[in-house]
């Protein structure tokens, strides 16, 4: 009995674990965007990249978020409607994309729109760099061109060229 309650806390602690937080309501994005995202994870010396391109299309009140390798495989399809992520198409839930969504999200927010959005508990904002909650930080280039960090894993996060 001790190991199935055990096994039942350990569950709803994993449950719990700190996802980035939605705002709450859609920021003002010029859509659609095509960014191309570089990730980098481990620690120096021991690095794994991978490149992907994200493309965010509004539709409505909603946001759909298409997260594809370089060979147009879908990583990852997620729609944002009224603050709650729904898988779209039948790919299978990607947590971590869903992480990265949501922190790109905050990323993309207007400075001027991020106290309205945003409870001022969550982020902290100094020069060119914000902070959502104390494990991402973001750091600036311009408006679309910016790195998202965290613990192990680091995006670099760039405009795709779209051409007239």
């Amino acid at each position: 009995m001790l190991r199935w309650l055990s096994l039942a806390f350990v569950l709803l602690l994993a449950g719990c674990a700190q996802h980035a937080p939605l705002p709450s309501a859609l920021p003002t994005l010029a859509t659609p965007l095509q960014l191309h995202i570089q990730r980098e994870q481990g620690a120096a010396g021991k690095t794994t990249s991978q490149d992907w391109l994200l493309v965010i299309q509004r539709e409505g009140a909603t946001l759909r978020w298409s997260l594809i390798d370089p060979l147009g495989i879908p990583l990852s399809r997620q729609l944002l409607h009224d603050g709650e992520w729904n898988n779209d198409g039948l790919l299978p839930p990607n947590p971590e994309a869903r992480d990265l969504f949501a922190v790109l999200l905050f990323a993309l927010t207007p400075e001027g729109e991020l106290a309205q959005r945003y409870p001022p508990t969550d982020f902290r904002m100094a020069g060119a760099t914000r902070e959502l909650q104390p494990r991402w930080k973001i750091t600036y280039r311009s408006a679309q061109d910016f790195t998202v960090e965290s613990a192990d894993l680091r995006y670099r996060v760039t405009p795709l060229e779209t051409a007239p």
